[in-house]
């Protein structure tokens, strides 16, 4: 059973930064996609950032320019650097990783940030 270990989360003031880390059980030099999703409360889960196996990285409009997703292979880890926070940034943020086309993602346990004004 694979498994995605996220950390990095924590209380931010707006205008600060957070990297969110994404170590997995398994190599991730043969993903086919990963990314990065977000839940607020009373909100549905959405969609932060991807990258693909080729490198194609897809950005939420509401990050773009702040957010950078990222992988370190030597590391089985993913990442999310998070710039120029907002408090509507405030969340628990999820990876997700896929290897195959056809599988299903896993997903990690979430980790929450929360962005004070």
């Amino acid at each position: 059973q694979v498994q995605l270990v996220e950390s990095g989360g924590g209380l931010v003031q707006a205008g600060g930064s957070l990297t969110l880390s994404c170590a997995a059980s398994k190599d991730i030099n043969s993903i086919n996609r990963m990314g990065w999703y977000r839940q607020a409360p009373g909100k549905q889960r959405e969609l932060v950032a991807t990258m693909t196996s080729g490198g194609r990285t897809n950005y939420a409009d509401s990050v773009k320019g702040r957010f950078t997703i990222s992988r370190d292979n030597a590391k089985n880890t993913v990442y999310l650097q998070m710039n120029s926070l907002k408090p509507e940034d405030t969340a628990v943020y999820y990876c997700s990783v896929s290897w195959t086309v056809v599988s299903d993602p896993y997903w990690g346990q979430g980790t929450q940030v929360t962005v004070s004004s």
